[in-house]
This record gives structure tokens, sequence and C-alpha cells, in this order.
């Protein structure tokens, strides 16, 4: 039995979250590993360009908070530490790993860095096949912030099996992170494509945190979840025919069921029975999802078949500027007084002659569903006494244009309308993402230890 553990679904998940999961696999007494997805598209993005800011930054920002609590007792069991939080500069992360590790006085931690993923100047964007296939998707002709491809578990794998008790790693699939440790521990051959297929089935339960335990799952009166404020994150009890049980740390709140166990089953999956990642394609087809017991779900059948000619990249570009500003309107009549702010500011747009583009909603009426034209909201027929908030969003080519439009729904203080307040507003430049497909020569996974040569 080897116990994988889930610490983080994205980056900003609790900082606290990963205490739990490491008390209850070390409770066991038999090592493990604990995974750290804190990841996304954007965030690899905005990495790259704190990285250029600064050449000891671009890793995920609450590195520190995540892992000052468990590196400790983590080394202590032998439960191996994996993160994709060295997100665009591992060597950094790893750094900041190591100075932890010594001020927590851990003698002999060794730190494995993967490399491979960052493409950025290998590849022809140009000739490049987009991954949408169609070209439905805009082309973007901005600078060039970064180019990530997904790689697979090789390296973190070789990195565990070579003695690594942390692997830092940049852009991996998600599943990669539970793969890995997993082919490290029962050495797995890797055409073994049904028992690769389980590990990657695991590995995408455990990506996303506490969805699969019953976080995005809550629904109050529908589908019910016990103490959310205490959820606990998933543990995977993997046997080495490849099949599992999900479960959560003891006396955490959450819950493991069939149903939750589905939810995330299914989350991002386009075809069940060809689910594509860089070690394996994924069919899901025949697996079965059974509760064997409170917050134990047992999931078999995953099946594989050759992985990907292609492996995905994406590449992230600098676009224009996003701006935000909210006012709050209460009371009697105050969807109408809500109703003439957004109309004030389309005019003054018009009048003033910005080039931006704007999109106005106001929360309390059919914010979440409406389309930019606001056609919804014109059709709203709520009564007008209440309390309403007006979000105006605002992008554009010129950062001065999109500062000057915020700065007039600030203005609505005294320009009315009456009764207005709680402004809030900001400007930032915005990354915009595309995907593309790449030759798999193009990424040569490796690794090495932090203060060693390349292996």
């Amino acid at each position: 039995m080897y116990r994988i553990g889930s610490g983080a679904g994205f980056s900003g998940d609790r900082a606290d979250a990963a205490i739990a999961v490491v008390a209850e696999i070390a409770a066991a007494g038999e090592g493990g590993a604990i995974m750290f997805e804190t990841l996304g598209e954007r965030t690899l993005a905005l990495g790259q360009i704190a990285r250029g800011q600064d050449a000891t930054r671009g890793y995920e920002p609450l590195l520190e908070d995540i892992l000052t609590p468990i590196l400790r007792p983590a080394h202590a069991a032998g439960i191996t530490i994996v993160g994709n939080f060295g997100a665009a500069n591992p060597p950094a992360a790893a750094a900041t790993i190591r100075a932890l590790a010594d001020r927590q006085g851990i003698a002999g931690l060794k730190i494995a860095i993967v490399t491979g993923d960052d493409l950025h100047g290998r590849m022809d964007i140009a000739t490049a096949e987009r991954w949408d296939g169609d070209g439905r998707l805009p082309e973007f002709t901005g600078e060039i912030v970064a180019v990530n491809a997904y790689i697979g578990a090789r390296a973190i794998a070789e990195a565990i099996a070579s003695g690594a008790d942390v692997v830092v790693t940049g852009r991996v699939a998600d599943p990669a992170l539970a793969l890995g440790p997993l082919v490290a521990h029962y050495g797995w051959d890797w055409n073994d494509l049904d028992r690769i297929a389980a590990g990657t089935l695991a590995g995408h339960l455990l990506e996303c945190g506490a969805q699969v335990t019953g976080g995005y799952f809550a629904d109050p009166g529908f589908k019910d979840v016990p103490r959310p404020a205490e959820i606990g994150f998933p543990i995977a009890e993997v046997e080495a025919d490849g099949g599992f049980v999900i479960t959560k740390p003891a006396g955490t709140g959450g819950v493991v069921s069939e149903r939750t166990v589905k939810e995330q089953l299914l989350y991002e999956i386009h075809d069940p029975a060809a689910y594509l990642t860089p070690d394996v394609t994924l069919d899901i087809s025949e697996v079965t999802v059974r509760q064997i017991g409170e917050d134990r779900v047992r999931v078999e059948g995953a099946r594989g078949r050759a992985a990907p000619e292609k492996l995905k990249v994406t590449v992230s570009y600098h676009g224009d500027f996003f701006g935000e500003a909210e006012i709050s309107y209460a009371g009697p009549n105050a969807l109408n007084r809500a109703r003439l702010a957004q109309q004030t500011i389309r005019e003054r747009i018009a009048l003033l002659g910005l080039d931006v583009r704007m999109r106005s909603d106001i929360f309390g009426t059919v914010s979440v569903f409406d389309a930019d034209s606001g056609v919804m909201l014109s059709q709203f027929t709520g009564g007008p006494d209440g309390d309403y908030r007006v979000r105006f969003a605002f992008d554009g080519d010129d950062r001065r244009a999109v500062e000057r439009a915020v700065a007039d729904v600030n203005a609505l203080y005294c320009c009315g309308p009456a009764g207005g307040g709680g402004v809030r507003q900001s400007v930032r430049p915005r990354v915009r993402t595309l995907s593309y497909l790449a030759p798999r020569s193009l990424a040569t996974p490796s690794f090495f230890f932090l203060g060693e040569e390349t292996a």
C-alpha cells in the first residue's frame, strides 16, 4: 500500500491543508508522498513576469506558508514532497526550500529540480499547430511571456528513485505529480499502460484538492457537506496493481462518497475513453466507483493506451490592460440608481472618446449569466428597492485610457446618482494564453539535485 495525499489544488489554496494529510500518512508508518498542484496557465505566465522583475522570484508565492508546518514531519516520516510550485523558477523555489530546511535544522534534505518544460525560444510559434485545430480562438500578437510544455512523470520518478526527498517542478501534467511517486515506489514499467493509467487516474482525482472531498461538491440542502471550514484534503491509498481507495484524514470535515468521486472523475474530461496526458491516453469508460466504508471509495478499472505523439504547450502573451471598478447602491429605488450609474459611465466613455471596451453588471440581478451586451439585465423585472453593487470592467491597449475610465467610476461619489458608496478600483496588465501542440523532441525532461551537477 502506498499513500499519496494532496496538499493544494491551486495557487492560493488553504495553506494549512497539508498538515492533517501529512499527519495521517505518517501515522500509518509506511512513508508515502504528498503532492502540491499550484500552477495554472496564467499563474505560470505571472511567474515569468515576476522572475523577469526579480531573478529570485517567479515561484509559488505561498511556498513557505504551505511547507513550513510540514517539511520536518514529512521528512521524518519518509513522505516525499512533490510540487509544481517551482512555476517559472524551480531553482529559486528549491533554494527557498533549502533555506527553510536550514532554519528548521533539517540536515541532508535532497531537493531535485525537474527541467524541460520551458520551450521559450525553442518553438516556432508562427508555424506551430494550434490545439483548437480549426482556429476558432483569436490570434495574439503581443510579446510572448512564456512557452511551456506539459511534460510527464518520468523525470519525477527518476528523481525520487535517485533519493529525492523533495521534487520541484515547473509545468507538468497535474496527474504526473502522483504518477511519478507511484512509478518510483512500485517500479512500474512505462509500457504497462493500464498501471500507468491507474496512477494517472489517482493523480487526476487528487489534483484539485478538496474538490473530491466535498468542497466544490457542497450545495446546502441538496448535497450537504459537514464542517467545510475544516475540510480534509484527499489521500489515495494505491496498491501495486493500480487499484486504489480515495479517503481523507480522520477527524477532518468534508466527505468522500461515490458522488464526490464521480464529480471529480469527470472534471475536465472531454472524451472519457481518451483523456490525453503526456504519459498515457487514459480510458475511464469502464472505471468502477464503490463506497467501501465511511469516507472510503474504491476506484478500479482504468485502462491505458499509448500516449499522444505530441505535447500540449501553453503560450502566454502580454495582452492589453484591464480595469475594474465597483460601487454600491442600497435602499429605496436602489436598482434604478444603479442603472443610472451604468448609463452615466457609458455616456462618459463616449464623451471622453476613450478607446476602451466596457462591460457593466449589477450584482443581485442577473450578473452571473448575462452577456457583455447586458441583454438579460435590460429585461430584469425585479423590485427597485434593495442592495445592489455595480461592477464595471474596461479593457484596452492604452493603459491611460483604462485608468481614466476607472477614475470616472470613482467620480460617481459626488457626480451621482445619490447614495453611492464603497468604491473599489484597480488597473492591471492582462496576460492571454493559447494552446499549441509540439513534437515531443522539443521537450527533454530531466532533473538535477540542488547544489549538484545536472543528472
